[in-house]
């Protein structure tokens, strides 16, 4: 043990110390942007995040107006839930405010994520043909080079935020990249998250639940790499109307169903705690609703 520990302190000796990691409070705050809502386009959503100031002797809370700028948000829930159609709306939204978003699609390929992104558009009022080059979709679903190799896709996206100036990305779905190999995904995922915070993204990381996860829990493939590692959770989930006791409750039919939306920790910001009601709209449009219980 004695014989360890001696080796311990002459490696430690020999190694020189990284002073590029190293920073006083005030260094670091003075690298620190400014926290803002970035709107999403969701209907009920930008309502639920919110920073406490302090105004005089009081502590008063200030809503954020939309999710936390800079902030790498994971939206997670099983199949059917409303994940891509909540990804697809904000990457509309956003484009059509004048901002550049990256639009990585690992499930489906780019020119049928392209035509769900145009529906999206039109269900909002929107005409598609006058922000659609604002969005900017990496396939890493037909490209099996940028899908299974991570460093060739964070070379991509970087070029592709580097040269269109992009301020959003978008990861639809970051299960998708550790499929197969969930042993990695915490790794994935570590690397796929400072490389947003390295360049200043906002960014929206979809994946996907096993179906025998708690619906409401941020659990998702691969275990809790996701949600541990990214800044906050938004968990989607759906219920089957099975019997009148469900139906009484939930104000439903037997055989409807019924979805709900909650926000799994967010340590960027202040953020609603409760479980609301989540409707997807006869045009594919998601709308958070009110809380359960009311």
């Amino acid at each position: 043990m004695a014989e360890f520990e001696e080796k311990e302190e002459i490696r430690r000796e020999e190694v020189e110390p990284d002073l590029s990691a190293v920073y006083t409070g005030s260094q670091a705050t003075a690298k620190a942007p400014e926290l803002y809502g970035v709107a999403t386009g969701i209907e009920g959503l930008d309502d639920l995040f919110f920073i406490v100031k302090q105004v005089g002797k009081k502590l008063e809370k200030v809503p954020l107006k939309g999710i936390p700028s800079y902030s790498v948000l994971n939206l997670t829930g099983v199949s059917d839930t409303g994940k891509s159609l909540m990804a697809e709306q904000f990457t509309v939204f956003r484009a059509s405010k004048g901002d550049r978003v990256a639009f990585v699609t690992v499930e489906t390929p780019a020119n049928f994520v392209s035509a769900s992104l145009k529906l999206r558009a039109v269900a909002m009022g929107l005409d598609f043909e006058q922000f659609q080059d604002n969005i900017i979709l990496i396939d890493a679903a037909s490209s099996a080079r940028i899908r299974e190799n991570l460093p060739d896709l964070l070379a991509t996206l970087a070029y592709v935020i580097k040269n269109y100036k992009v301020k959003f990305t978008v990861i639809d779905s970051v299960t998708g990249l550790f499929e197969n190999k969930e042993m990695m995904a915490r790794a994935v995922v570590r690397r796929l998250y400072n490389f947003m915070k390295k360049w200043y993204q906002t960014a929206i990381f979809v994946s996907q639940k096993r179906s025998g996860h708690e619906e409401l829990t941020a659990e998702a493939a691969g275990g809790y790499a996701v949600g541990h590692i990214v800044d906050g959770t938004m968990v989607l989930a759906k219920e089957l109307i099975d019997s009148p006791y469900k139906a009484k409750m939930y104000k439903k039919s037997v055989g409807d169903i019924v979805r709900f939306f909650r926000i799994d920790g967010c340590r960027m910001s202040g953020h609603d705690t409760r479980t609301h009601f989540l409707e997807i709209t006869e045009t594919g449009l998601v709308r958070i609703k009110e809380p359960i219980g009311g």
